[in-house]
């Protein structure tokens, strides 16, 4: 957890962070894709489809 808000935070690269943590850039981009994917499948993450923000913006 503590490398995916390194990465949020601080745009690292998946090297620099590898490297703080003593591991594979691959394994860090791993690890960042993996919380990332698992955020976007809560609802609590999901964002409005593309036909309700447009009525969103029409109602004004």
């Amino acid at each position: 957890m503590l490398i995916v808000l390194e990465y949020l935070r601080e745009y690292c690269t998946y090297f620099h962070i590898g490297q703080n943590y003593g591991i594979s850039k691959s394994s860090a981009y791993k690890a960042v894709k993996w919380v990332e994917d698992t955020l976007v499948k809560h609802p609590n993450f999901a964002l409005p489809g593309r036909k309700a923000l447009n009525k969103e913006r029409y109602e004004l």
